[in-house]
């Protein structure tokens, strides 16, 4: 089924002064959210799952069988969150997240379709494909979260993540210039750990601790790459504010939310700047 989304982006969100861009609050993200799920419903995207009604069939079981309501309490373990329709205006910030990792899990996009005529039925679905579907619901649901007030995205596996302060978010993604597995899955993970929704400031520090762990790795070829009070300078800034190598002499009384998330970028550009710089010095 043709997705007739647009990738253009009009004046506001193109503007480079980021004050301009539109952002959106809770309650119109609900009703977006909302929005989406029932064009993706009414075009069968989530027959495959929830079923259907027939004139001739009646109620047409999906795949979570005959109770979608009995199906999401036992799910996602919370009361009052189906059907989405009568419920969302209800929803916490973390009820929304919640349903739209669920939709996400359920949603296939139908190969085919044919209108069943009698007593003007309507169009049945059939012939599904979960990952078509799923890129189709992300590319849809991911153009408001980036647009809501405290910025999110859904990733590739479902997952809310928060995205980083405008202009630096791209680190996030960035294709770090290395085949070493040691780096790259141990920045993956500390990139994750940091962006997990409702990350913990002990979550944050161990994300920290790990781009650290990253750069000692490096900590060879990065004296050839950086003078060596720079090199320095990386090391006793993780370990003089309590990050690793925990001692009396280290400063804990900081504000760690915002030290933390200055840091943690600090450091990933660090490391991907460094990389760049081995990478140049290699091929000379």
């Amino acid at each position: 089924m043709e997705s007739n989304l647009t990738s253009r982006k009009y004046f506001s969100a193109r503007s480079s002064n980021s004050a301009h861009a539109p952002l959106i609050d809770l309650p119109v993200l609900k009703a977006l959210v909302l929005s989406i799920y029932e064009y993706l419903q009414s075009n069968g995207y989530f027959d495959e799952a929830f079923g259907f009604t027939c004139v001739d069939e009646g109620e047409v079981e999906g795949t979570v069988g005959n109770s979608v309501n009995s199906y999401v309490l036992i799910t996602i373990m919370k009361k009052d969150m189906w059907p989405i329709s009568e419920k969302i205006d209800g929803y916490s910030e973390p009820d929304l997240f919640d349903m739209i990792e669920f939709l996400f899990d359920h949603v296939s996009e139908p190969k085919v379709k044919n209108y069943h005529g009698w007593n003007d039925c309507g169009y049945h679905y059939s012939e599904f494909n979960k990952v078509d579907g799923q890129g189709e619901y992300r590319q849809r649901i991911n153009k408001l979260l980036e647009r809501y007030d405290k910025r999110f995205t859904l990733n590739e596996r479902g997952e809310i993540m928060a995205l980083g302060s405008i202009g630096l978010n791209k680190l996030f993604t960035a294709k770090l210039p290395t085949d070493e597995i040691t780096v790259t899955d141990k920045v993956e993970n500390a990139v994750e750990r940091f962006q997990r929704y409702s990350s913990s400031v002990d979550d944050r520090q161990k994300a920290v601790r790990d781009l650290a762990d990253v750069l000692e790795w490096l900590r060879p070829q990065i004296k050839i790459t950086l003078l060596k009070q720079d090199e320095k300078d990386l090391f006793q800034l993780a370990n003089n504010f309590g990050i690793r190598h925990l001692n009396q002499k280290q400063k804990l009384d900081y504000d760690k939310a915002i030290w933390l998330s200055w840091i943690f970028y600090h450091y990933l550009a660090t490391i991907n700047a460094c990389l760049h710089l081995i990478k140049r010095q290699k091929v000379k």
